[in-house]
C-alpha cells in the first residue's frame, strides 16, 4: 500500500502487528479518490444497519461508525490491534462495494489515536469538505453516529468521541467565519447553475430528490427570483411537502420525463443506488425539446444521470467534480478562517485526549486505591483493638495519610502516561505487583 502523503498518518505503518490501538479512522474521500471510485464505494442509508453489523462481526473491532457522504466513505473504529483492524476494515470495504482492494488501496488513508480524533474534528468542522466550511457535514456526522447507536455498534469510546466532534463543529461555526458565504453543497449547486446561465431569474427549475440535499437546493432557489420550482421525488408526500415550503409544485417520478421537456435546469441529488436517467432517457427528452439547451447539475453520489448524457447536443451536465472546482475559486474568502478553526481543533483534540487518558486510567487507579484501603483497614483492625476512640481516630487519619502519600506519585504517573506504550507498561506492572 502507498499511503497518501496528505491523508495518511506517516507513522501508522511503524506499529507492531499486535500493538494495542484505540481509535482508527480509515477511508477514502474526494481528495484521494476519483468520483467514479467513490460512487462504487459509497454505502447508502438503507444498507448502513447491515454494514455496521458486518463490521462488528470482524475479529479486531469492538465499536464502529460508518460515515458515507457524497465526498467520503469512512469507518471509525475502536480497535484491538492496528494491523488486524486495518485488514478488517479494508476487507469490509472491498466486500461491501464488490471492489478488489488493489483498486482502492492507493486512495485509502489511515489515522489513529490523536490523528484520528483530529481528522474527525476537521471533517465535522467542514475543513475537509469540497465546499470549505459546509454545514451539511455536521448533520451527516450526527446521523452516522445515531445510526451506529441504534444498531448498538457505538460504545463508550466512540460515543464520547462523536459527541465531542459535534460540539467542535458547533464551536467552529459559532466562533469563526468559516460558515459564511456559500457553505453547503446544495447552495453551491444552485450558485454553480446561476453562474453557468448568467443568473436564474425567470428560469424554470426542477429539483430531483426531497432529502436534505434536495431540500437545501430547493431552499436556495426560493429567494433567487426563479420562474418556477418543480420538485420530483420517489415519495410523493415528501415532494409535496418540500414544494409547499418553497412555493413550488410537486410531481411523481413517472412524470419526470414530461416535466424535463419544459424546464431550463435540473438539480439532482437523490439517495438512489442506481441511475435514474440513462443516456437514452435524456436523448428522448432532448428530442422532444427540439434540442433546446438543458443544464443538469448532478451532485448525487452515486450519480443520478448517466455521465455520457453530457455528450448530447444541448446538454450541459455538471457533477461533483465541477462543483469542487467551482467551490475552490471561492476559497480565498474563508482561508483566513481555516487557521482559526484549526487552532480550535488543536485545543479540542488535546482536551479530548486528556479526558480519554484519564478515563482509561481511572478504573486501575480506583482498583489500586481500593486494594490499599482494604489492606489498611485489615491491619488497623488487627492491631487497633485496644485503642481508645480518640486513638483509633488518630490512627485512622495517620494511616490514611500514609497510603495517600504512597499512592500519589504512582497515580499521577499512571494518569499522565495513560494511552501510551509507557502507560501500558506501568499499568501492567501495577496489576502484577498488587494483584489487581
Amino acid at each position: 500500500m502507498k499511503p497518501d502523503e496528505h491523508e495518511t498518518s506517516s507513522t501508522a505503518w511503524s506499529i507492531t502487528p499486535d500493538e494495542p490501538v484505540s481509535v482508527l479512522a480509515i477511508g477514502l474521500n474526494h481528495r484521494t479518490a476519483p468520483l467514479g471510485l467513490l460512487e462504487q464505494m459509497t454505502i447508502d442509508e438503507s444498507h448502513q444497519p447491515k454494514a455496521l453489523t458486518d463490521l462488528m462481526g470482524r475479529e479486531n473491532i469492538s465499536e464502529a461508525v460508518v460515515l458515507s457522504t457524497c465526498n467520503r466513505i469512512e469507518v471509525y473504529a475502536f480497535a484491538e490491534t492496528f494491523h488486524g483492524a486495518f485488514q478488517n476494515v479494508r476487507d469490509f470495504l472491498s466486500e461491501t462495494a464488490h471492489v478488489p482492494p488493489e483498486r482502492f488501496s492507493d486512495a485509502l488513508y489511515v489515522h489513529y489515536e490523536a490523528d484520528a480524533v483530529s481528522h474527525l474534528f476537521a471533517v465535522t468542522s467542514g475543513l475537509d469538505s469540497a465546499v470549505l466550511g459546509e454545514h451539511e457535514i455536521q448533520g451527516q456526522v450526527r446521523n452516522a453516529w445515531e445510526a451506529a447507536r441504534l444498531e448498538g455498534t457505538c460504545g463508550t469510546t466512540l460515543n464520547a468521541l462523536f459527541r465531542h466532534a459535534v460540539e467542535v463543529g458547533k464551536r467552529a461555526r459559532s466562533e469563526t467565519g468559516i460558515s459564511h458565504h456559500i457553505t453547503s453543497v446544495s447552495h453551491a449547486a444552485v450558485a454553480l447553475a446561476g453562474e453557468r446561465l448568467g443568473g436564474l431569474v425567470g428560469r424554470r427549475m426542477m429539483v430531483l430528490g426531497a432529502g436534505d440535499m434536495g431540500g437545501g437546493m430547493a431552499a436556495g432557489l426560493a429567494n433567487s427570483g426563479v420562474g418556477e420550482v418543480v420538485v420530483a421525488n420517489r415519495t410523493a408526500d415528501r415532494a409535496a411537502e418540500l414544494a409547499r415550503r418553497v412555493g413550488g409544485r410537486s410531481v411523481g417520478l413517472d412524470e419526470l420525463a414530461a416535466e424535463l421537456v419544459a424546464v431550463d435546469v435540473l438539480l439532482t441529488s437523490t439517495g438512489a443506488s442506481s441511475m435514474i436517467l440513462e443516456h437514452c432517457d435524456v436523448a428522448g427528452i432532448m428530442a422532444r425539446r427540439g434540442h433546446r439547451p438543458l443544464l443538469i447539475v448532478d451532485v448525487a453520489v452515486p450519480r443520478d444521470v448517466d455521465p455520457t448524457a453530457g455528450n448530447l447536443d444541448g446538454v450541459t451536465l455538471l457533477d461533483m467534480d465541477d462543483l469542487r472546482a467551482f467551490a475552490d475559486r471561492g476559497l480565498q474568502e474563508r482561508r483566513a478562517e481555516s487557521e482559526r478553526v484549526r487552532n480550535i481543533i488543536g485545543h479540542e483534540v488535546n482536551r479530548y485526549m486528556d479526558y480519554s487518558s484519564a478515563r482509561e486510567a481511572a478504573p486501575l487507579v480506583a482498583a489500586l486505591r481500593s486494594r490499599a484501603e482494604i489492606l489498611r483497614r485489615e491491619e488497623l483492625d488487627r492491631h487497633g483493638g485496644g485503642l481508645s476512640p480518640a486513638e483509633r481516630e488518630a490512627a485512622e487519619a495517620a494511616t490514611r495519610r500514609v497510603v495517600n502519600k504512597l499512592l500519589h506519585e504512582p497515580t499521577v504517573r499512571l494518569k499522565q502516561a495513560a494511552g501510551s506504550p509507557r502507560g501500558d507498561r506501568l499499568a501492567e506492572a501495577l496489576r502484577d505487583l498488587f494483584d489487581l
